[in-house]
């Protein structure tokens, strides 16, 4: 038997959302913002006690909706945009609007509701720390874009213009990663998160700080399931006799680079994991295959220690 009674499909844009009911052809929509989100509360009150509501990740235009809706305790999943495409795919249709793609998230929520998992705000802290990661890199690549343009040849007052806003990088990500650390300081459970992390042969503060943001999961989940979050579980490739290449992918994103510096310097260091890599090439892997191995080494290793730290009775 159902869980839910109902289930609602969101189409989230930046500015407005269309909702629909399953099993009504009728769409409504709404601006995504304060006013409208009251607006469809009221128009879909009769119903949201017992539904399940379904929308895509979409670059962070979903959050308002997720985060009114959990605090009204209204159960919603935010899916992936990759599951729910294939989803749309399968029923042979190409066209594509907001009003057909609200109705495809209700038949979603409606096929797949006994088996997704509800979303769980994160606190306020966690959120910061988030979005200060996040800034952070996004900072860290436009620096290397500044230093690439550098290199090529220019008149010098391009050059001098390069230069200031190098050091203008410079300086915010110097900013940004003092305010990462104080917001790690003043809360004891990421303290505690980034000093067991960096435990690990690979991981020094930035990365330890990257994993505590980017995957808070870490520590909750078994192995595998932490492995496949940050893309590094092998994906099958057999059919019948044929037994194909296993690749590694999906995974939440920004979390292989940070895993990749990791395995970069796990391998060259004075450890387990660096007789682990060896072994690996010794048998003939490609130095990639055996890095990539080594990522997923040490994300399986880092849920291990945390899951001590979030769970330690069971590890007494």
């Amino acid at each position: 038997m159902s869980k839910y009674t109902n289930f609602i499909g969101i189409d989230i844009g930046k500015f407005n959302f269309v909702a629909a009911l399953y099993g009504s052809s009728q769409t409504y929509e709404f601006e995504n913002n304060s006013s409208g989100i009251a607006k469809f509360l009221k128009q879909f009150k009769p119903y949201l006690s017992e539904s399940l509501v379904v929308l895509e990740t979409t670059g962070g235009y979903e959050m308002k909706v997720l985060l009114t809706l959990s605090k009204k305790s209204i159960s919603v999943h935010r899916a992936n945009t990759r599951k729910v495409k294939n989803f749309i795919r399968s029923f042979g249709s190409a066209a594509k609007t907001d009003h057909l793609d609200a109705q495809a998230l209700a038949l979603y929520g409606k096929e797949r509701g006994e088996s997704v998992d509800l979303f769980t705000p994160m606190s306020k802290s966690l959120v910061n720390l988030c979005e200060l990661v996040q800034r952070r890199k996004d900072l860290k690549q436009m620096l290397v874009a500044e230093k690439n343009r550098l290199q090529a040849p220019k008149v010098s007052l391009v050059k001098d213009s390069c230069q200031v806003i190098i050091k203008a990088l410079t300086e915010q990500i110097e900013q940004v990663t003092k305010r990462i650390k104080e917001l790690i300081s003043a809360d004891s459970i990421f303290s505690a998160r980034v000093k067991a992390l960096k435990t690990i042969p690979g991981i020094g503060d930035v990365i330890a700080q990257d994993l505590v943001a980017l995957m808070p999961e870490l520590g909750l989940m078994d192995r595998r399931r932490a492995a496949s979050l940050a893309g590094l579980a092998p994906i099958a490739n057999d059919s019948g006799r044929f037994s194909g290449y296993r690749r590694t992918g999906h995974g939440r994103k920004d979390l292989k680079p940070a895993l990749f510096l990791a395995a970069m310097a796990a391998r060259n260091s004075n450890s387990n994991l660096k007789v682990f890599y060896e072994k690996l090439i010794a048998r003939g892997k490609n130095k990639m295959v055996a890095l990539t191995a080594l990522m997923r080494k040490i994300i399986v290793i880092a849920n291990a220690i945390l899951k001590k730290i979030t769970f330690p009775q069971q590890h007494s």
